[in-house]
């Protein structure tokens, strides 16, 4: 037999070691569900008290342990079943603090006291080793089911209505302004919000405070005593006791946010009213299928269908099956069958009634005939075709009417803007020849003298004889020099006028900086030192030019001027100083201004020199007739006969017959005004707008740039008689000279003389030989062959008129020979008469 005594021992040894085996088990386990909710249990002292807070005390054979928990919160309950998992082996001393009170508040008592218990561990007394043995398993499955709280049954149960119960709280977080939002049952209160939002931010509960406005909230306020209904919407502000230490931090709220059961949507019901519509959002319980998509072939982002978000309905069952291969598969067969056609007719007869009530009796006509047939057709394709052709006629006097009162229209616009054309050219004219200011405008006035001499000369040959035609000749001659010396005092003030003018023009053109053409045909612009030095001086020219400005300024521009010009020490810039020291002692004593413009003027003069000097202004070199290297005044210098002056050959007026220099344009103008006074202001016109319809074409044309003003007057007078070719139009003014071949350059014999309306028609034209008769054609084409035989004695415009010759050669050039007027008149006379 066995010792009774040992085996006692080993009883109570197994025992002890079942019991260490089950302590250690549940340490583990208790450890691994610590690890696993270790954002939610443990970090800070206050929130392990807070969790703490939700046990009642009870007596030490059972205690029960009360946990409040949210429905929308499974985080929050995992927590607290770990808390109530640790509370239960933490051991005599903590379980006599919890029965104590000393880990729950006031107002987390009252909350505990409104919920129903939900989990349930009750301690009981010692058990024997047997009974350890045999409920060692359960305890172990309860254990873990609590630990873990993955069991649905183990899980805090509510009423199925809480669903309906919730509402919409939007939280203001300050101090990011941030709004969040999430459904609350309406029965929670301020505190159990409080306590959710500890955990989720990491922020102790003391330091969280509720506002709403403007009024702190209680922790046992509830929502539904605050104002919030179901399926409502009400609104908090949330901040921080202590914003330094423990900040909101919304991006904490948003890793975890998810839509809301319930949303609230403002809807406009009406033009100023407004409705608040609850939304409920149905979770979706099926998995979307892949509908396919398509991938970005630069970016590789690929683009995905999306199926619609609504339940699909599902097909009734119809109990058999409609799919299969059998209903899928087509057989064939070929046979031949004859379909009867079985008619009969009833008539009334012995035995048998049949009603005549719907009878009709049809009565036979006439026979027609295909003749008849096709006649009658005709006739009435006859009546349609004269109403259509009535009707096509209406049209097209409608259209010819609109088109007539349209052209009628624009015949008056177009007399109309020549009346004002000519008006204001007329008064352009009068202007000039009243107020003269240019060359062109004497030239016109010295034209007008001539033209109201001739006339009074005529009158007075006409009219007058013997001595008093001598007297009326010399009171017309007083007349005429009265007349000069009038014209003499207006060019005078005309040329102080533009003399600052000229002078303002000079000095900008030495100011302007360089400028050319890029390959691409945009302008580049440069300026130098020198560019710059000239723009220096201008300003202070013009600055003291100015009239009228205050004594201060006119100081301050002499001073400007004084530093400027004691930057070279020579003869002229001591002179400018002495002058702008004695204008500013004279300003100084009072003097009066119209005293001091003589003084003015000449340091004006003087600086105007300073200016035209090289040395101190080195870009106006380029533009002084009389340039600083003498070696340059033997190129390009020809002598006058007739004001025995060398001048550049700019002043020389060279035309296409001209074979010497001969006079300059100056003492062409003298010569005019004294015997011819003759105006060229047309043909200059005339020329200025041939150059520019050439220019336009940009193939490069050359012989336009050749003729001269006076070539172009010998043609316009001596090959088309100063009129139009078309219309016979004599005012010079409205006639322009195009290309009578478009599509080759102009030339003297490819010219035509137009007016602006007719050239503008010409040039449209594609085909002349259509477009004009062939007399008309002649009639131009001898014209043409005038000017060759004219231009075809000068070396330039022979080698332009051979130039397009491809039969021609070099030896085949016309030779030029010197005519005198007489002969070349001679000559023109016979081949026109050939």
């Amino acid at each position: 037999m066995a010792d009774p005594e040992k085996e006692t021992d080993d009883l109570v040894e197994a025992e002890a070691n079942v019991s260490a085996e089950q302590q250690a088990e549940e340490d583990t386990s208790v450890a691994e569900q610590t690890e696993e909710t270790k954002d939610f249990v443990g970090t800070s002292e206050q929130q392990t008290d807070a969790t703490q807070s939700n046990e009642t005390a009870l007596p030490e054979e059972q205690q029960q342990f009360t946990l409040e928990s949210s429905p929308d919160e499974e985080l929050a309950e995992s927590s607290d079943t770990v808390m109530e998992q640790e509370e239960a082996h933490a051991g005599p001393q903590v379980q006599e603090d919890v029965a104590n009170g000393k880990y729950l508040s006031d107002e987390t008592q009252s909350d505990v006291d409104t919920l129903a218990p939900i989990i349930e561990i009750t301690a009981k007394a010692p058990r024997t080793l047997a009974e350890n043995l045999a409920g060692s398993a359960a305890e172990t499955d309860v254990e873990d089911r609590v630990l873990r709280g993955n069991s649905e049954s183990e899980r805090p149960q509510f009423p199925e209505d809480a669903k309906d119960n919730t509402a919409t709280v939007k939280i203001m977080l300050h101090p990011d302004i941030q709004v969040f939002t999430m459904a609350f049952d309406i029965n929670r209160t301020v505190g159990q919000m409080k306590q959710y939002f500890s955990s989720r931010l990491k922020i102790p509960q003391d330091f969280l405070q509720f506002m709403l406005l403007g009024r702190i909230l209680e922790n046992s306020e509830m929502l539904q005593d605050l104002g919030a209904k179901c399926h409502g919407t009400i609104q908090f502000d949330m901040f921080s006791l202590d914003e330094e230490h423990f900040p909101i931090k919304s991006s904490k709220l948003l890793q975890d946010y998810y839509m809301p059961d319930i949303i609230t949507v403002k809807v406009q019901t009406d033009k100023d009213t407004f409705q608040d519509v609850s939304i409920e959002i149905t979770r979706p319980t099926f998995e979307k299928p892949f509908l396919g998509g398509f991938r970005h072939k630069l970016t590789g982002v690929e683009y995905h269908h999306a199926g619609s978000q609504t339940v699909p309905k599902k097909r009734p069952e119809k109990g058999y099956e409609e799919f299969c291969r059998s209903t899928q598969t087509v057989i064939e067969r070929k046979k031949l069958q004859q379909t009867r056609n079985t008619t009969s007719t009833q008539m009334t007869k012995i035995g048998v009634y049949v009603s005549n009530i719907t009878d009709k009796l049809i009565e036979p006509k006439g026979y027609v005939t295909a003749e008849e047939y096709h006649a009658r057709r005709l006739k009435a394709v006859i009546i349609i075709q004269t109403y259509f052709r009535r009707w096509n006629a209406i049209n097209i006097v409608a259209r010819l009417k609109e088109e007539k009162r349209l052209r009628l229209e624009w015949e008056e616009q177009e007399q109309q803007r020549k009346e004002r054309e000519r008006a204001e050219r007329l008064r352009r004219e009068y202007e000039r020849r009243m107020h003269p200011k240019t060359k062109d405008d004497f030239e016109l006035l010295y034209h007008a003298l001539e033209l109201w001499r001739q006339e009074e000369l005529e009158h007075i040959n006409s009219t007058l004889t013997g001595a008093e035609r001598k007297a009326a000749l010399c009171a017309l001659l007083e007349k005429e020099a009265q007349l000069i010396a009038s014209i003499g005092r207006h060019k005078l003030n005309a040329d102080d006028e533009n003399e600052q003018k000229a002078i303002l023009s000079f000095l900008e053109k030495c100011a302007e900086p360089k400028r050319w053409k890029a390959f691409d045909d945009k302008i580049t612009e440069m300026d130098t030192q020198f560019t710059l030095r000239a723009r220096e001086l201008l300003e202070i020219y013009r600055s003291i030019s100015m009239k009228d400005i205050l004594q201060d300024e006119r100081l301050d521009v002499l001073l400007t001027l004084k530093h400027t010009v004691k930057e070279h020490d020579c003869k002229l810039t001591l002179e400018i100083v002495e002058l702008i020291d004695r204008e500013a002692d004279l300003m100084m004593r009072g003097v009066k201004e119209s005293n001091l413009e003589g003084l003015r003027k000449r340091i004006c003069t003087l600086f105007l020199q300073y200016i035209k000097t090289p040395l101190f202004n080195p870009e106006v070199a380029r533009y002084l007739k009389v340039p600083p290297d003498p070696m340059r005044l033997y190129h390009n210098i020809y002598f006058c006969l007739s004001c025995k002056r060398y001048l550049p050959s700019t002043d020389f007026a060279m035309s296409a017959s001209s074979r010497t220099v001969g006079r300059c344009r100056q003492c062409c103008k003298l010569d005019n005004e004294a015997h011819q006074r003759e105006a060229f202001l047309k043909y200059k016109l005339m020329l200025r707008n041939l150059r520019r319809s050439e220019m336009n074409y940009k193939d490069d044309a050359k012989i336009a740039f050749l003729i001269q003003q006076q070539d172009l007057r010998y043609m316009v007078e001596n090959f088309w008689g100063s009129q139009s070719a078309v219309s016979a139009w004599d005012d010079l003014y409205d006639l322009v000279m195009v290309r009578w071949d478009k599509y080759h350059e102009w030339a003297p014999w490819n010219t035509i003389l137009l007016t602006k309306d007719e050239a503008e028609a010409h040039l449209k034209l594609t085909d002349l030989e259509k477009a004009y008769e062939m007399v008309f054609i002649h009639r131009i084409k001898h014209k043409h062959i005038l000017s060759k035989n004219y231009f075809s004695q000068f070396p330039e415009m022979a080698a332009a008129l051979h130039k397009g010759d491809k039969q021609a050669c070099s030896s085949d050039l016309l030779v030029t020979k010197p005519l005198t007027p007489s002969s070349t008149k001679q000559s023109i006379r016979e081949k026109t008469a050939h």
